[in-house]
Protein backbone atom coordinates (compact mmCIF):
# COMPACT_ATOMS: atom_id res chain seq x y z
CA UNK A 1 0.00 0.00 0.00
CA UNK A 2 1.24 3.46 -0.90
CA UNK A 3 0.91 6.44 1.43
CA UNK A 4 -0.11 9.77 -0.05
CA UNK A 5 0.04 12.84 2.20
CA UNK A 6 -1.54 16.20 1.47
CA UNK A 7 0.42 18.93 3.25
CA UNK A 8 -1.31 22.19 4.12
CA UNK A 9 -2.98 24.17 6.88
CA UNK A 10 -6.49 23.76 5.45
CA UNK A 11 -6.73 26.54 2.86
CA UNK A 12 -8.95 26.25 -0.22
CA UNK A 13 -6.07 25.02 -2.39
CA UNK A 14 -5.15 22.40 0.20
CA UNK A 15 -8.73 21.10 0.21
CA UNK A 16 -8.80 21.10 -3.61
CA UNK A 17 -5.53 19.13 -3.74
CA UNK A 18 -6.89 16.61 -1.26
CA UNK A 19 -10.01 16.10 -3.42
CA UNK A 20 -7.96 15.73 -6.62
CA UNK A 21 -5.54 13.33 -4.90
CA UNK A 22 -8.37 11.16 -3.54
CA UNK A 23 -10.00 10.98 -6.99
CA UNK A 24 -6.67 10.12 -8.64
CA UNK A 25 -5.95 7.44 -6.05
CA UNK A 26 -9.37 5.84 -6.37
CA UNK A 27 -9.09 5.80 -10.16
CA UNK A 28 -5.56 4.40 -10.20
CA UNK A 29 -6.35 0.84 -9.21
CA UNK A 30 -3.54 1.05 -6.65
CA UNK A 31 -4.15 0.63 -2.93
CA UNK A 32 -3.44 4.10 -1.51
CA UNK A 33 -3.87 5.54 1.97
CA UNK A 34 -4.55 9.29 1.78
CA UNK A 35 -3.59 11.35 4.84
CA UNK A 36 -4.02 15.06 5.56
CA UNK A 37 -1.09 16.73 7.35
CA UNK A 38 -1.96 20.15 8.76
CA UNK A 39 0.40 20.62 11.72
CA UNK A 40 3.03 23.15 10.65
CA UNK A 41 5.90 21.31 12.37
CA UNK A 42 4.98 18.15 10.46
CA UNK A 43 4.67 20.05 7.17
CA UNK A 44 8.09 21.68 7.63
CA UNK A 45 9.70 18.25 8.07
CA UNK A 46 9.30 17.84 4.29
CA UNK A 47 11.29 20.97 3.39
CA UNK A 48 8.19 22.39 1.71
CA UNK A 49 8.58 25.83 0.12
CA UNK A 50 4.87 26.54 -0.47
CA UNK A 51 1.61 24.81 0.30
CA UNK A 52 -0.18 22.78 -0.76
CA UNK A 53 2.28 19.92 -0.93
CA UNK A 54 1.96 16.31 -1.97
CA UNK A 55 4.08 13.48 -0.59
CA UNK A 56 4.04 9.91 -1.89
CA UNK A 57 5.80 7.31 0.27
CA UNK A 58 7.68 10.06 2.15
CA UNK A 59 8.95 11.73 -1.07
CA UNK A 60 7.80 15.29 -1.79
CA UNK A 61 6.50 15.25 -5.39
CA UNK A 62 4.66 18.58 -5.61
CA UNK A 63 4.81 21.93 -3.87
CA UNK A 64 2.85 25.17 -4.23
CA UNK A 65 0.43 23.97 -6.90
CA UNK A 66 -2.41 21.58 -7.61
CA UNK A 67 -1.24 18.83 -9.95
CA UNK A 68 -3.68 17.10 -12.31
CA UNK A 69 -5.15 13.69 -11.61
CA UNK A 70 -3.05 12.32 -14.49
CA UNK A 71 0.16 13.63 -12.91
CA UNK A 72 -0.75 12.12 -9.55
CA UNK A 73 -1.58 8.76 -11.16
CA UNK A 74 1.83 8.81 -12.92
CA UNK A 75 3.57 9.47 -9.61
CA UNK A 76 1.61 6.67 -7.94
CA UNK A 77 2.58 4.25 -10.74
CA UNK A 78 6.24 5.27 -10.41
CA UNK A 79 6.14 4.83 -6.62
CA UNK A 80 4.52 1.41 -6.97
CA UNK A 81 7.25 0.16 -9.34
Amino acid sequence: MLTLKVLGPGCANCKKLEAVAREAASGSGIEVQVLKVSAMKDIMAYDLIATPGLVINEKLVSSGRIPTQAEIREWLEAAKA
